[in-house]
């Protein structure tokens, strides 16, 4: 009796199943010895299939599921265009780089200039400095740790062409105040949403404001595809340079495994090529080759369809373990942009500046308890070794943001955070009340052990 593929496939997604469901049930959570990740992959039996399934194709590099993905995201977000990649850094590199395509009938040049923050990750300044423009950093708001609106009109210039920031750690910056600057003066925005898939502000997702988007998904992210990112705009010209400078710069626009779509492959002039030389082989761009897989695609799908539970578990845990952080006065949680509803990528916590304590101390009291902290990013970029002899420009001190380098950490919201889970880390935050000397010298750890009081002092 024959066996048909569809029968052969059926089987095999019910191995998977079955496989994936004993591995969950053999990992259970033990207070006190179990860590606490401060982010991680969520997933199941649905995203394990679809890349096996995936893989029964052997389509290997992007296909049809990445479209499926590309449309499935943009109509989520709310934008006309989506282009899959292989990381949110070459995602951010990319946007950046259609700004300075020479493509576009006014590029952006080396020399022009770009507002943005030294509070935050490194490859949403990098793309700057590699095209040889001059990042301009303002500080941030003590409160949000977003961008200080403030500064906007204080850091433009005659050669400033465009602001590229991120929404920090899930926390919509200001849209009005910096998409109504950049309207007013004739700017490009380059939103990094990369840590805020899912937030909102005045109820549209991010991600649907800037020029173009960026959106990473790494596994700490929102929802993940192991490697990858993605590049969205409403613009179908930086539409269509985002997907050359992806594709090795060429000028040709088929889709992997399709020929002539424009109808003219052999029969046109370009640069001082043969008239119809192949324009599969005409490259009109500097580009690379940074294509995701499509089984990247395929865990994509089945995780974006799960990402309203996802960030319904992140705010519900950001705001559990906010509740916690009350009873420690020395400790302050980022607040929300008003008129936002974040989709929180940690839970951000600052030191106050005269607390008694040090956040190393923090730091290893609730490392030694099982929970992972990371400190917010690159805290100062400036203070970096890769940036000390950068070409930038500074508009004031920055104080605020040497104050996130010295005093700022995070814990984790992600969804992996069960109750359990959640209960026991609003515990041991709770206790962080006893480093600063509020109640004895000894904490009683939830699972009973005693602890000495690590040394306070800063």
């Amino acid at each position: 009796m024959s066996v048909t593929e569809s029968q052969l496939r059926k089987d095999i997604a019910d191995r998977v199943r079955a496989l994936c469901k004993l591995r969950s049930a053999s990992q259970p959570f033990t207070p006190g010895h179990s860590t606490v990740p401060y982010a991680g992959r969520v997933f199941d039996e649905r995203e394990v299939n679809a890349a096996v399934d995936a893989c029964l194709d052997f389509w290997l590099t992007l296909g049809p599921r990445g479209k499926q993905f590309e449309r499935a995201l943009a109509g989520w977000i709310g934008r006309r265009h989506c282009v899959m990649v292989n990381s949110g850094s070459s995602a951010n590199y990319l946007a950046f780089a259609a700004l300075c395509s020479p493509l576009l009938s006014d590029p952006i040049k080396p020399g022009d200039e770009v507002i943005t923050v030294a509070a935050g990750f490194p490859t949403t300044v990098n793309p700057i400095l590699q095209h040889n423009c001059v990042p301009v950093f303002v500080d941030v708001d003590p409160d949000t740790i977003n961008i200080d609106v403030s500064q906007l009109e204080a850091a433009r210039s005659h050669r400033t062409r465009a602001v590229m920031i991120a929404h920090t750690m899930g926390n919509p910056f200001d849209v009005d105040a910096v998409f109504g600057f950049c309207r007013r003066h004739g700017l490009y925005l380059v939103e990094d949403n990369c840590d805020a898939l899912g937030s909102l502000y005045k109820g549209r997702p991010t991600g649907s404001f800037g020029h173009l988007a960026t959106q990473s998904f790494y596994p700490p992210h929102h929802i993940t595809t192991g490697e990858g990112g993605a590049v969205l705009t409403d613009d179908a010209q930086l539409h269509r340079i985002v997907v050359g400078l992806r594709d090795w710069g060429r000028d040709c626009w088929c889709d992997s495994g399709h020929d002539n779509t424009c109808g003219r492959r052999f029969s046109e002039q370009h640069g001082r090529l043969p008239v119809g030389y192949d324009h599969k082989y005409v490259y009109s761009q500097l580009g690379y080759n940074l294509k995701p897989t499509d089984i990247q695609a395929a865990i994509g799908l089945a995780q974006l369809a799960k990402l309203p539970e996802f960030v319904a578990a992140r705010r519900a845990n950001h705001e559990a373990l906010a509740r916690a952080i009350e009873r420690v006065p020395w400790l302050t949680v980022q607040q929300a942009t008003p008129q936002s509803e974040p989709s929180w990528f940690g839970l951000v916590l600052t030191l106050a500046d005269n607390a008694l304590v040090g956040r190393r101390d923090v730091l290893e009291y609730l490392e030694t308890r099982g929970i992972q902290t990371r400190l917010l990013f690159g805290g100062n970029l400036l203070r970096q070794p890769a940036y000390l002899n950068v070409p930038h420009r500074l508009v004031g001190e920055l104080r605020n943001t040497d104050a996130v380098m010295n005093r700022t950490f995070f814990v984790g919201v992600y969804p992996g955070i069960d109750a359990p889970r959640r209960e026991y880390m609003g515990d041991v935050l709770a206790g962080l009340t006893c480093l600063a000397g509020e109640q004895t010298g000894v904490v009683h750890d939830v699972v009973g052990a005693s602890v000495p009081v690590p040394s306070s002092g800063k």
